[in-house]
């Protein structure tokens, strides 16, 4: 990511807006390790979107472009499985094999929870619990064997506390939540962080522990925050710690992929855009297990830079479809 031609193209883009016409064009992009062994713990998929993109554009002569979004492509993000697609087995399977191979660890969010999002821009999810027990034993059984890092479930535990799934629909999902938990720990070598929302949402950090515990976090290795969200890291730790301390130290992982500015402001007649696809959003810290807090176990890229929030925009696709333009505004900014 930090190769000198990368560096010497910013630097002119910096200084005179964009790089000269006649500039060279810049080798094709080719995923290679990160400098940092932290860093290189995690798998860089040789194939996601950002790497298509980064040959789409240097084919284009979009030489500048394709640099500024080579900070995407050659770093670790995490691989969302949030359909019963055939196959999704054996996609699971070749990413942590491939990670395997290549020394590093695959990241996965399993996403599939009946009511998934409360009907919203990332709707839809198993249609009941029998399915969903049975996608989540598969997705468990075909990532036996390797050092996965999971992500489990965003926003499911924070949408039971705010009340968008209540009665027996809720207490139905702490049961799948906890049986998920212990699906993926079977395989000892397997972290699961059970997803806790972010700083901005749910303010009472002891109806979230409380939340955690019913969902079998004690059986997990942690809990996750600011999943495809923008808080800043500093008061994602001040928050994380906070729950923490109600779960007897419990360490949890801070997705960081677009905090780098921090939030939007809310505004009040469109309290979405705070959230949904916000502009002048920009990449946060690289990932790492070197956080610096002994609770922190990694800053982590869970959601992929790039990938809408959902048609809050005239221009916007739908949630979790690639969107190249919004990707280049992060990398740039």
């Amino acid at each position: 990511m930090r190769r000198l031609p990368a560096l010497c193209c910013l630097a002119m883009m910096i200084a005179l807006g964009g790089c000269s016409p006649d500039e060279t064009p810049p080798p094709p992009v080719v995923v290679s390790p990160s400098p940092s062994p932290a860093a290189a713990r995690f798998f860089v998929e040789p194939d996601a979107p950002a790497v298509q993109q980064v040959a789409t554009w240097e084919t284009e002569g979009r030489f500048s472009d394709a640099t500024a979004l080579r900070r995407i492509a050659e770093s670790p993000t995490a691989v969302w499985f949030a359909n019963a697609d055939p196959g999704f087995q054996d996609k699971a399977r070749q990413l942590v094999a491939a990670a395997t191979a290549d020394g590093r660890t695959a990241v996965l969010v399993p996403y599939w929870v009946p009511q998934r999002d409360c009907g919203g821009h990332s709707g839809g999810g198993a249609p009941d619990a029998a399915a969903y027990r049975t996608w989540i034993t598969e997705l468990a059984a075909a990532v036996r064997g390797s050092s996965a890092v999971v992500i489990l479930e965003p926003d499911a535990i924070p949408h039971l506390i705010d009340g968008c799934v209540s009665g027996p629909v809720a207490d139905e999902r702490y049961q799948l939540l906890s049986e998920a938990v212990a699906a993926f720990k079977q395989e000892p070598l397997a972290k699961v962080y059970l997803d806790a929302g972010n700083p901005g949402w749910i303010k009472d950090v002891g109806r979230v522990a409380e939340a955690l515990e019913r969902a079998g976090v004690r059986q997990a290795d942690g809990f996750s925050l600011n999943v495809a969200n923008f808080e800043t890291t500093d008061d994602n730790i001040i928050y994380g710690t906070a729950v923490s301390d109600r779960l007897g130290g419990l360490p949890f992982v801070i997705d960081t992929s677009r905090n780098g500015n921090g939030p939007a402001p809310v505004d009040a007649q469109d309290a979405e855009g705070h959230w949904c696809n916000p502009p002048g959003r920009a990449l946060g810290p690289s990932p790492t297990t070197q956080t610096g807090t002994p609770r922190v176990d990694a800053f982590l890229w869970i959601k992929r830079p790039g990938e809408s929030d959902g048609p809050c925009l005239p221009d916007a696709p739908p949630a979790g479809q690639w969107w190249p333009e919004y990707a280049l505004g992060l990398a740039t900014n």
